[in-house]
């Protein structure tokens, strides 16, 4: 969950290590260091900071200094405390190696122990720092050059990493290697970089190699060689990129995430562009599915995590509204590691807006061995996730760098409602009418998404009175529950107000003992057209008489339920089937005046990271 950068070229490496490190510092913020050589090339430095990465801007500007290659590293830790020590890079004994590395080295104990046996002397608790130690082992114990002795260790290494790695020896080269971890070469004009995500090189190449799990490269300034870990020489594909830099702009916004906010409807009508026509049609261009497997499919899972998951079980609840397909959800940390009844005939569905999720990438590789077919649903071009799948349904929601998802969120809501409107008319069980119909009431929610921005003034009040609590309550129910599991995540992720969300039936099984006049009930209210509103309502007056705070999501015309509760969020109204798209939006804007009414850091809360690399 670290994010790494290297440069080789004849141009000074250190602002460009620098300003790859500032778009990869979502990926991770625990601290920051570069390894980079001398003037004279006799020495490598590794200048390291504990904290945000402009703490090493501030030592670097003190002493500025000159290389024409070099590594960064921003951390997330995993093994050791964020401290100097722990900082990467990591060195051999005589300071000649220095490694970057994003994942988690799990036989590292087995490893250290042994090259302690041997005579060496770690100064970190980190994992990572057996990787510069095996090299220097094999080094010393009769590898022919370093590609061979940088081979041989990674063979030893158990586990996930992508890495960056100088040697003294050669300064005029940077290796990279790639095993569960993502990593990208860019290509360059007598320059080349490494780097974890495309943003961190996207204002300085336009040409980047996927690097793929088991495969290592060579850089120097004039030439990129990939291999495998045999040696073998790999013909790797090179790659447009289709992103513009000022999608890693803010756009004048204050942060991140409230720009991201505002381009959802953006985002939405984009998507229903590609895969609708004038006549309310569903052409679904990228799924590669054919109609007679589809008609023929007798299960569905959807495995996911964090917001992917909560996107997941919309798409189980929408899914099975229009089809006769059963559908089940499962978190990707728990399928992985049960024993799954899944043979061919169930049709994987993967949700992750990075592609790069270690445990839906794990998921995917063990329903692929039980004969099943894997469908993405994902963000990212030439991630993982889609080179690991059988077909694609692209959420297309742009670049994201705010931690706490909200426009990917939603797209990947959209893609689950196309999908099921799809398969309802492939297998017949929704007819042509009552489909187009459906997708012209799809075609209005960017607007209503958008009536809900422009109102957002009226919800910061709300937030600025009810963001003081230790805790908040969030209830919904049907399509509604995994808004309600949306919306405290969203809470918790931001303004680390502790929020729990209940399927509202399922208050009087326990939560109802948590309600009193200090704790704020997030009642999501808009299902008018059938009777989960009228439950909702009598849930809502439970609620009410111990003296709980409601504060209720309603659409704009609703008359009832003014009469008791104490905020109102007023939503345009659609049909309840899509009403999540809206209501999240809703509930990512209470989270987010929420957490500034709380003074906390919105695009970078901590302990997260945006892509969830390691286990």
């Amino acid at each position: 969950m670290c994010g790494i950068v290297g440069y080789i070229g004849n141009r000074n490496a250190i602002p460009l290590l620098l300003d790859g490190l500032s778009r990869l510092e979502y990926r991770g913020y625990d601290s920051a260091g570069l390894a980079l050589f001398s003037e004279d090339n006799k020495a490598l430095q590794l200048p390291k900071s504990v904290g945000r990465l402009a703490n090493l801007e501030h030592i670097l500007s003190n002493h500025p200094g000159h290389s024409l290659s070099g590594i960064g590293h921003t951390r997330w830790a995993t093994h050791g405390e964020p401290s100097q020590i722990n900082c990467h890079p990591h060195t051999n004994t005589e300071a000649s190696i220095a490694v970057v590395h994003n994942g988690i080295i799990e036989n590292y104990q087995e490893l250290r122990k042994r090259l302690h046996e041997e005579g060496q002397t770690f100064t970190s608790e980190t994992d990572t720092e057996v990787i510069p130690r095996l090299i220097e082992s094999e080094l010393k114990n009769g590898a022919s050059d370093f590609a061979h002795a940088f081979r041989k260790a990674l063979k030893q290494a158990r586990g996930a990493y992508a890495l960056g790695v100088i040697n003294r020896e050669d300064p005029d080269t940077v290796y990279a290697a790639r095993l569960g971890s993502p990593l990208i070469i860019g290509i360059g004009d007598g320059e080349n970089y490494i780097a974890s995500d495309v943003p961190a090189i996207l204002n300085r190449v336009n040409k980047v190699i996927y690097l793929d799990d088991g495969e290592y490269a060579i850089l120097q300034k004039d030439s990129v060689n990939v291999f495998d870990l045999e040696g073998n020489p790999v013909d790797a594909k090179v790659q447009q990129i289709e992103l513009e830099d000022e999608a890693a702009d803010k756009a004048g916004f204050e942060t991140y995430m409230l720009k991201e906010v505002h381009e959802q409807p953006r985002v939405l009508r984009a998507l229903l562009r590609k895969h609708t026509n004038n006549l309310n049609d569903i052409e679904l261009r990228d799924v590669e599915l054919e109609d007679e497997y589809l008609k023929n499919l007798e299960r569905i899972i959807i495995v996911s995590c964090g917001t992917a998951y909560y996107a997941g079980m919309y798409g189980r609840l929408i899914i099975e509204q229009f089809t006769d397909i059963p559908v089940e959800t499962d978190v990707a940390s728990e399928f992985r590691y049960r024993s799954p009844n899944v043979r061919a005939g169930t049709l994987v569905i993967a949700v992750s807006q990075s592609g790069e999720t270690a445990d839906t990438l794990a998921s995917i590789k063990l329903a692929r061995e039980m004969g099943c077919k894997i469908l993405s649903l994902c963000n990212v071009p030439g991630s993982s996730l889609v080179r690991e799948s059988d077909s694609v349904l692209f959420t297309e929601a742009g670049l994201e760098i705010g931690v706490a998802s909200t426009k990917a969120y939603t797209a990947q809501l959209l893609c689950f409602a196309l999908l099921a409107l799809y398969l309802g008319r492939v297998r017949e069980s929704l007819s042509i009418e009552k489909s187009r119909e459906l997708i012209g009431q799809l075609k209005n929610i960017p607007d209503s998404i958008h009536y809900v921005i422009e109102r957002k003034e009226r919800i910061k009040p709300i937030a600025d009175e009810h963001h003081d609590g230790p805790s908040a309550l969030y209830l919904g129910r049907r399509f509604n529950y995994p808004t309600a599991l949306e919306g405290a995540l969203k809470n918790k992720e931001i303004s680390y107000q502790h929020a729990e969300a209940y399927a509202a039936g399922e208050m009087k099984h326990g939560p109802i003992a948590l309600i009193s006049e200090y704790l704020p009930v997030i009642c999501i209210c808009t299902a008018t057209e059938d009777d989960t509103y009228e439950k909702m309502v009598s849930n809502m007056r439970e609620v009410e008489a111990r003296n709980g705070r409601i504060i209720a999501v309603v659409n704009d015309n609703d008359s009832v339920v003014k009469d008791f509760a104490e905020d109102i969020i007023h939503v345009p109204e659609t049909v309840e089937v899509f009403s999540p798209l809206i209501n999240v939006v809703a509930l990512q804007l209470l989270a987010y005046y929420a957490a500034q009414a709380r003074g906390t850091d919105i695009d970078k809360p901590r302990n997260l990271a945006k892509s969830v690399t390691v286990e």
